[in-house]
This record gives structure tokens, sequence and C-alpha cells, in this order.
């Protein structure tokens, strides 16, 4: 049995090699120009355009900076129940999965879906079938599975007293904000007050996930570089 020795390692410095972080933006910024380029689409808000590379950044980002610590095998099984479960939580609330009744069985078309949109937010792929979906949308699973990779990290780090609880709260404001508009809307609340909040949807829900992954990777008691 593991007796989890923890790992002396030395801390990750606080930004990345700029050759690999301009090259990252370099490949983003070509496939953003060669989308609009070579196809008939057009920029009509730029931060939609941006907000999902915000989204993959960042995850890319905060992954680079946290690395786990060591832990016993029972610590280890719990991480990767919550990492694993957390992510499909995430991607459950914002329609990435989806388990339906036989009701909806033929209100959409089935099988294999592959739609070329814009950089980040494509290209989507998607499976549906009679009782489910899965969808594929980049920016949206990339930042999930940060999220899951960052709380799975917490757990194995639970020694140092990390408020898990509380970073989960935190977390999935980011995924279910669309959902409590939706929900407002369906209690009778309408109107110009809550068409400018599902407006500002995507900005909020943007702003929250920045939050989670900034209390994540600078989170009271983390330990650094896993030691």
């Amino acid at each position: 049995m593991s007796t989890g020795v923890v790992r002396e390692l030395a801390p990750r410095p606080l930004l990345p090699d700029r050759r690999i972080w301009a090259g990252l933006l370099a490949v983003e910024a070509l496939w953003v120009l060669a989308h609009f380029a070579l196809t008939p689409a057009t920029v009509t808000d730029p931060r939609y355009v941006l907000y999902p590379f915000v989204w993959i950044n960042a995850g890319l980002y905060a992954v680079w900076r946290v690395e786990p610590s060591g832990a016993g095998d029972g610590l280890r099984r719990l991480a990767d129940f919550a990492g694993a479960g957390y992510f499909l939580v995430l991607a459950w609330l914002s329609g990435l999965l989806a388990v339906y009744g036989p009701d909806h069985a033929h209100d959409h078309l089935h099988g294999w879906q592959f739609t070329p949109a814009t950089p980040g937010w494509g290209p989507r792929i998607a499976y549906v079938g009679d009782w489910f979906h899965v969808y594929f949308v980049p920016y949206r699973v990339v930042g999930y599975l940060a999220l899951a990779y960052l709380l799975w990290v917490a757990v194995r780090d639970l020694s140092a007293r990390t408020l898990t609880g509380v970073l989960g709260v935190a977390t999935c404001i980011g995924c279910s904000f669309p959902l409590l508009v939706s929900l407002v809307g369906a209690v009778g609340v309408g109107g110009a007050g809550l068409a400018s909040v599902s407006a500002l949807s995507l900005d909020l829900s943007t702003a929250a996930f920045l939050v989670a992954v900034g209390v994540f990777v600078w989170r009271p008691g983390r330990r650094e570089g896993g030691d």
C-alpha cells in the first residue's frame, strides 16, 4: 500500500516560456484569420471571437501552473472520482451531455454531426441518439477539463486544508449561469431586464470561469510545486 510520500519539486515560474506562449497565440490568431478569410462568416461582435480563447488559454495556463502533490492510494482514488464526476456534472449543466425521455426521441437529427463554426466555438462535433446526446464545443470542453483537473489536484492536496466545497460552488457558477437565466424566465420574470442579463450570460460565465480558475490556482494553503 502506498505511503503517499510527497515529491519535492521546484516551484514553477509564474509564466511559461515566452516562445511557447507566443507560438500558441500565433496559431490561434492564424486560425481565426484563416476562418474569416476562407468562409463567408463575419465578425459581428469581437468579444464573441475572443472569449473562447480566454477560456482555452486560461485553462491551459492553470493546468501548466498547478502540479499535484503526492497522495496515498485512498486520496488518489477520491481525487480521480471527484475530477471525473465534476467534469460530467459541468458537461451536463451546460448541455454538452444530456439524457432525455421518449417524448424527445424524434425531435432532432440522429447520428454524427459536424459544424465548422468560428474557432473556439467550433469545429463542433456531436452525436445525437434517441435517448442522449454528446456535444464537443472546444472552448467548453477545454475549460471544463481544466476545472476538473484543478479539482483533482485540490483533492489530492487536502492535507493543505483546501476549501473544496466552496471552490465547487464557485466553479459551478461559470457553467450554470445560462441555466439560472432560463429558470428565472420560467417563473415569469421577463422583459428587458431578463433580456439584458441573457445577452450578458457569456460575459458573466466567462468572468465566473476566470474567478474559479484563479481561486483554484492561488487557493489558500496550496503548496507550490506539490512540496
